[in-house]
């Protein structure tokens, strides 16, 4: 018998990352090109960025093609 509990806030963020990281599947299958640019990601993430919010850069891993 499995026993069901009540959502958390957590289930709610975690279903919401997994919409969110759908989105971004779907929007990189359609894409032309090899990558995303950044401001094609803020549109699917609905990001509002304004003149004065920084943007943030996360380090690639290096590519391993061999």
């Amino acid at each position: 018998m499995v026993t069901l509990s009540a959502r958390t806030d957590h289930d709610h963020v975690a279903l919401a990352e997994i919409e969110l990281c759908g989105e971004l599947m779907i929007a990189a299958s359609a894409a032309i090109g090899e990558r995303l640019s950044a401001d094609r990601i803020d549109e699917v993430l609905d990001v509002k960025v304004t003149a004065t919010a920084e943007r943030t850069t996360v380090p690639r891993q290096a590519d391993h093609r061999g």
